[in-house]
């Protein structure tokens, strides 16, 4: 089975830092882009950083110059450095990649989120 595994979640005070991990398994063929969103209660998910299988990466602007998203590309892990953290980034975070499925149509991936708690 195909799936997205994420830890590293948690309580932290204002400018602390915590770092979240994601590891595929059950990966038939090889993953693109992989990702981590966040949501909270009320509001849309939105995209946080992206990163792309050459490494080439996106910010969301409220994280930029804190988090740092990065990859393993054999482990099939993707990562997110949170530095600095702030109140605001209270969220689920979810990660997410887009491989293919067993006959080759393409294929979301979730994780099952992980609580982030930044304390003021």
């Amino acid at each position: 089975q195909v799936q997205l595994v994420e830890s590293g979640g948690g309580l932290v005070q204002a400018g602390g830092s915590l770092r979240l991990s994601c590891a595929a398994s059950g990966i038939i063929y090889s993953i693109n882009t992989m990702a981590w969103y966040r949501q909270v209660p009320g509001k849309a998910r939105e995209l946080v950083a992206a990163i792309t299988t050459g490494g080439r990466t996106n910010y969301a602007d409220s994280v930029k110059g804190r988090f740092t998203i990065s990859r393993d590309n054999a482990k099939n892990t993707v990562y997110l450095q949170m530095n600095s953290l702030r109140p605001e980034d209270t969220a689920v975070y979810y990660c997410n990649a887009w491989t293919r499925a067993p006959d080759y149509n393409p294929l979301e991936l979730w994780g099952q989120g992980t609580l982030v708690t930044v304390s003021s």
